[in-house]
């Protein structure tokens, strides 16, 4: 399996205040590298229940890079990685609310969702929390870190590849009728699964 996982931590309710991104890479079907980034983010404006959530304040951001500086420096691999994230849905309108407000246009991008695999090949889990996974999995994790969350999205989706007994997120997709989603210059699809 190649994959990129993302995930989004915000300032406020605004889908476009990213405050923090973590990445997870893997290649031949291990992890094998784990960011994270904190980002000012335009407005700088902090909701108490988002920080209470993840726990970053406006004086950890205040000197940090705003969001483009931030993705130019993985430009390369978000074009030449599929990308995941854990609610996929959530994550990518962060992107898309970060890329129109500094008016930038959307990279082409492939997208697959952990939750909705989780959701589809364990549906006997109480839950489909990222926490709730790292239990099922035997994982140690600290959630709300946009690093530690990008991980657990990773282990996730390895793990439903074993489960599955497939390599990568295509066929993944392809045994779970998942069609994944999309950004482009026109704008985006969401990922879905198709009903049996």
């Amino acid at each position: 399996m190649k994959a990129l996982a993302v995930d989004f931590e915000t300032a406020s309710e605004e889908r476009g205040s990213a405050c923090s991104i973590g990445l997870a890479w893997v290649e031949d079907g291990i992890i094998t590298r784990v960011e994270e980034r904190l980002i000012r983010p335009k407005s700088m404006r902090f909701s108490g229940i988002n920080i209470a959530i993840h726990g970053i304040r406006p004086e950890d951001v205040e000197d940090k890079p705003e969001f483009p500086e931030v993705m130019e420096e993985f430009a390369d691999d978000i074009r030449h990685f599929p990308l995941i994230a854990h609610n996929a849905a959530f994550d990518f309108s962060v992107w898309r609310g970060a890329l129109d407000q500094y008016r930038m246009r959307y990279p082409e991008i492939t997208y697959f969702c952990s939750l909705k695999m989780v959701q589809k090949v364990w549906p006997e889990l109480p839950s489909h929390r990222l926490n709730v996974v790292a239990d099922f999995l035997q994982l140690r994790f600290r959630h709300h870190n946009a690093g530690e969350d990008a991980a657990l999205c990773a282990a996730a989706a390895l793990g439903v590849a074993k489960t599955l007994g497939v390599r990568g997120l295509d066929e993944i997709a392809t045994r779970i009728r998942m069609v994944p989603g999309r950004l482009h210059a026109r704008g985006y699809e969401p990922c879905s699964c198709r009903a049996k």
